[in-house]
Parts: C-alpha cells; structure tokens; sequence
C-alpha cells in the first residue's frame, strides 16, 4: 500500500511515517522544506503546502491512503485533488474539541470535506497533546529549571503523540476503521502541579513552579515566540476556541467528571495508552538541553 503522509515534519506526522516504514508499507512525506536525513531511509519526500493545493500533485499520484494533516482553507481542494488521484482512504487529523462541539471552524470543515468526498475516511481527535508543555515550558525548564503558570490545580488528560500515531497507523491500513471517530486522550487526570512534578522526575532534577497571573504567564509565551505566542490567548482562557475573549479563570474552575470515562487509544490499539511519565521519560533530553 502506498500512503502520502502530510504534515510529515511534526511530531505526529514523523511518527506516523516511521511507523509505516516499520509496518512495510510505501510511504510518501509531504514536507514543507525537505531535509536530508529527516525520514527513515526509503521514503520518498515531496516538498509541498496544503495551503497551495497544486503544490500536491505529484506526491498524489499513485497513492492508496493520505493522512490529512488539518487546513481548513483549502480542504475542499485538497481532498477534490486527492479523489482525482485515486486515493481511496483519508485519515484525518483532527481534534477532540470536535467532539465535543467546540470546534466549528477548524477541525470540523476538514472533517466535513473529507466526508463529503465519497471516499473512505476516519478521524483521529486527539485532545490535549502533551507535547503542548514542551513547547509552553520547555524554554524556561532548560533555562532555569522553573515553570511559571497561572494554573496549578487546573487539570486534564494529556495525551502521548505516539499514541495519535499509533491510531493514525491503524485506520489507515485497516478496513475496521472505515466511518469511525476516535477520540483520544491519555489514561490520567492530571494537574498541572503534577505534571511538572513528573518532569522532574524524568529529569532526575527539582523543577520549582511559580505561580504568576494569565496575564504575566502570556507575557511570558508571547517572548518565547514559536508555539506559545502563537497561542497564549487561548491556552491561558483569555480566549474561546472560536476568538471570543473569555474568563481565565474557567481553566481552574473546569471540571471533567461529568463526561464518565474519557477514551483513549487503548479502545483502538488493545494496549495500554502511554502515561504522562512514560511521555516524560520519552522527551526528558529535550527538557534537559
């Protein structure tokens, strides 16, 4: 079988792809900028932006299944040209907020275009990733060895990527996954306290947490650039999924217990989904250095 992975740089998207290496399949790497060494010897990698849509043509031809990284601009188009190419499944990558109603405008229209095509498709809704902290505390972790957050005792289930991966993997190589929503979160309720606790752990070091406001904390992303500016707003609950400014102080207040059991991939893969310590032990180099 031959699969076009988009998105292939990020950390799901390079998972997915040494996974199907693994599994024997032809795979293809869609990339914005290629790079020597960057994917699993045999890959082919094609240079191309699902935000220019012709830029896809080629890496499409003779393809069976596409892992859809999410642009909603250009989804329709996207997915038109892949129908023409042949493709026979998509496998997109989108979000529990989906799920849970949140999301109109991002995810969903993805969703939605993929299946309007007709084709075979399956989505992966992953929710919070915890690579998010990496991205949020890593600078100040490797710097100083401190995290400063406005929310302690805030808390949710964060969510391996190679777990995404693992479900990605499957829906994409096995017809049982046709027409199928999966939800994905990880097996533990965890404050953010807590995390930075098993940071450490991972680590073998003391990480200290200050508590400082929203708005002293989006001071703080908005200097690190990257990620955390990109989205403070949002991460910090000064802002709804949809742009609406909103009150910081829900991030706290919020309470999951309501939802009964959270899934995880453990209900696709029959195997335990990873904990925020195995994550943690998993990316401690790049906390450390």
């Amino acid at each position: 079988m031959t699969i076009l992975v988009t998105g292939a740089a990020g950390q799901v998207g390079r998972n997915v792809v040494r996974q199907l290496v693994e599994m024997k399949h032809d795979v293809r790497a869609l990339t914005r900028r290629a790079q020597a060494g960057a994917f699993p010897r045999g890959v082919r990698v094609h240079e191309g932006d699902l935000t220019r849509p012709q830029t896809l043509t080629g890496a499409l031809e003779g393809v069976d299944a596409l892992f859809l990284f999410p642009v909603a601009a250009t989804a329709e188009e996207v997915v038109g040209l892949a129908k023409a190419a042949g493709v026979h499944r998509i496998v997109v990558l989108s979000s529990a907020a989906v799920t849970s109603g949140f999301d109109t405008d991002f995810h969903l229209p993805v969703e939605q275009a993929v299946e309007a095509s007709g084709l075979v498709w399956t989505h992966v809704r992953p929710g919070e990733f915890a690579l998010n902290k990496l991205a949020l505390w890593g600078p100040p972790i490797r710097a100083e060895r401190v995290v400063r957050d406005p929310f302690p005792d805030a808390a949710w289930f964060p969510v391996h990527e190679r777990d995404i991966a693992d479900v990605a993997c499957l829906a994409l190589t096995e017809e049982r996954h046709s027409g199928q929503a999966y939800t994905l979160n990880g097996p533990e309720l965890l404050t953010h306290r807590r995390q930075v606790e098993l940071i450490a752990q991972a680590l073998g070091e003391e990480i200290r947490f200050e508590m400082v406001t929203p708005r002293e904390a989006r001071g703080i992303y908005l200097e690190q650039g990257g990620f955390a500016a990109e989205n403070a707003d949002f991460l910090l609950g000064l802002e709804d999924y949809g742009g609406a400014e909103s009150d910081p102080s829900q991030a706290e207040a919020f309470d999951p217990s309501p939802l009964g059991p959270i899934p995880t991939a453990e209900a696709v893969t029959g195997r335990p989904a990873r904990t925020f310590a195995q994550w943690a032990r998993d990316h401690a180099e790049e906390f450390r250095s």
